[in-house]
């Protein structure tokens, strides 16, 4: 792959590390009163835009023939926003007794709570040949409980900001989150035809206005001189984050390719995905919604910077291996519980 080709393929990420870069460069132009009126354009406009951009996206009309496949659906929602928000809430009793910064480890919290992502587990799947039509449907089923649970998880786990009362942050909720994502719906209704025709860039559209999002969290950080980030917490946040994701990733291949699980090679192969990824473009704005006021916003966001293009990393060099295994089980059924130490060697 040439370096143009690499650079179109890695351009969110690389989006990231330069608007990060201009944050420390500028930060005066993306704080409170500054030139881009963030509290605004942000706060409103680029929030909504997101969610609006998610709801005329969302294929939910499609998702009919995954919808009665309810054992899968209740394993994936019940292990991503209620097993990983606890487990990595005792983890952090123990981290709590390291030296690593305490706003990153708020972060790692933060990471449990987001629900499934929009695309990076549905283009996971279909690339190894899963169950699509359940990683679609737990992917936009993820995105709408997400939008109740996961701000009622980050008050449970971390509580809010001081400045903004629970009942504001959920009228904000509501009126920059439900009502663009509704409105986007009735409008995908309408324009369906054209929408499958002309296949709008749903996704670069949201990746660009969450840059923006991203920029202005981070002048606010570079803004206020009190905050500091040691370099050792930073690399251990990074080892941690590749170590769960491959730790609950195993737990999830393992629990659903059980002879009592019931799931076929192509339902686990959605699951490991599903389960276990989180959405950075609904999670970064329901943080600045959540804790606007807080100056350690942006340290509480880095564990969600890392952990998205870490899943999307890691997934893709997995993807053969798990397609192996797949088509394997598929080719002999009764062979897929008796599998497991072959692909788990293979982990």
């Amino acid at each position: 792959m040439g370096l143009l080709a690499r650079v179109r393929k890695e351009w969110f990420i690389i989006g990231i590390v330069l608007v990060i870069s201009a944050a420390k460069l500028a930060p005066s132009v993306g704080v409170k009163g500054g030139p881009l009126r963030p509290e605004i354009t942000i706060t409103y406009v680029a929030v909504s835009t997101i969610f609006f951009n998610s709801g005329l996206s969302l294929r939910t009309e499609e998702l009919a023939s995954a919808l009665m496949h309810v054992k899968l659906h209740l394993f994936v929602q019940t292990f991503t926003l209620v097993f990983f928000p606890v487990a990595i809430w005792l983890l952090l009793k123990v981290l709590a007794l390291t030296a690593i910064n305490e706003w990153l480890l708020k972060g790692l919290q933060t990471v449990g709570c987001m629900p499934p992502p929009v695309s990076s587990a549905v283009i996971l799947t279909k690339a190894v040949g899963g169950n699509e039509a359940a990683a679609i449907f737990n992917s936009a089923f993820g995105s709408f409980l997400g939008i109740v649970v996961t701000p009622l998880l980050l008050l449970v786990f971390l509580g809010s900001s001081s400045s903004v009362p629970f009942s504001s942050i959920f009228s904000q909720l509501f009126m920059t989150v439900v009502v663009p994502l509704i409105v986007g719906q009735v409008c995908r209704r309408f324009l369906r035809d054209w929408l499958e025709r002309r296949k709008p860039p749903f996704g670069a559209i949201s990746s660009l206005v969450l840059l923006m999002i991203i920029y202005t969290t981070f002048c606010d950080t570079f803004s206020n001189p009190d905050i500091e980030l040691d370099h050792l917490s930073l690399l251990l946040i990074v080892f941690i984050i590749f170590s769960i994701q491959i730790t609950f990733m195993l737990l999830t291949f393992l629990l659903s390719t059980r002879a009592s699980s019931g799931f076929s090679a192509a339902d686990s192969v959605a699951i490991i995905f599903c389960a276990t990824h989180k959405s950075l473009t609904l999670g970064i704005p329901m943080l600045k919604i959540v804790f606007e006021g807080y100056e350690h916003l942006s340290l509480i966001s880095v564990p969600l910077l890392i952990y998205h293009p870490a899943q999307i990393l890691l997934g893709s060099i997995l993807v053969p291996t798990i397609k192996t295994w797949m088509n394997t089980a598929q080719k002999v059924p009764n062979i897929q519980p008796n599998t497991r130490q072959h692909a788990i060697s293979t982990y």
